[in-house]
């Protein structure tokens, strides 16, 4: 089957402080909730960057506070995209997720796959973009799409653990025959998505 691919599966965001006492300890500062999360899940959805990109020196230290293995993956919007600050996580740089809500344009869809982004994934939002080939990169949510990895947000809680145990039963194929999965539950009040997220990991086996 070739080489193994890898679960990259957490949350979009981290920093919750309505998750102290059930996903972080309950006298956690929210200093610490980075590294703390990333003690027990391996990637992040980082939803902020999309509406204001931090500095440099911002990724710097998120890239600090994790572990070797780690990944973050990044929201930009359409004219971000190419911006020096991302590139400061240096190896914990995962995808780059490009939201467009306009209509499909040519000369956009030129524009985003002319970036140098390894891992290009376009959550394009209005239905003229259906059907459109956009390779190298992949579109959100395509679950067969003709590259080596996958980015997936599950934005339709509550999940049962039936509902864990089906979407892990499409995922582990996909790791099995070496393709790449990020994966990142849609954050609520309660730690549920961490749950979720450990729970999915838990099945596939990391």
């Amino acid at each position: 089957m070739g080489s193994l691919g890898a679960l990259h599966a957490g949350t979009s965001g981290f920093s919750y402080p309505t998750w102290k006492g059930g996903f972080y300890p309950a006298d956690a500062r929210p200093a610490d909730f980075l590294r703390l999360y990333a003690e027990r899940l391996p990637s992040v959805e980082l939803n902020t960057t999309g509406y204001r990109l931090p500095a440099r020196e911002q990724f710097e230290r998120w890239a600090e506070e994790t572990p070797d293995g780690f990944t973050f993956a990044v929201k930009l919007q359409p004219w971000k995209l190419g911006a020096e600050a991302p590139s400061a996580l240096g190896d914990r740089l995962g995808p780059i997720r490009v939201v467009a809500q306009a209509k499909h344009d040519d000369k956009l869809l030129a524009r985003l796959l002319a970036s140098p982004a390894p891992l290009l994934a376009l959550d394009l939002r209005h239905p003229s973009w259906d059907g459109l080939d956009v390779s190298p990169a992949v579109r959100v949510n395509d679950w067969d799409a003709d590259a080596p990895f996958r980015y997936l947000r599950f934005r339709e809680p509550p999940y049962s653990d039936d509902d864990i145990v089906a979407l892990a039963a499409r995922i582990a194929p996909l790791v099995a025959a070496g393709v790449e999965v990020f994966a990142y539950f849609r954050h609520e009040d309660e730690p549920t998505a961490p749950a979720y997220a450990l729970r999915l990991l838990e099945l596939v086996g990391g």
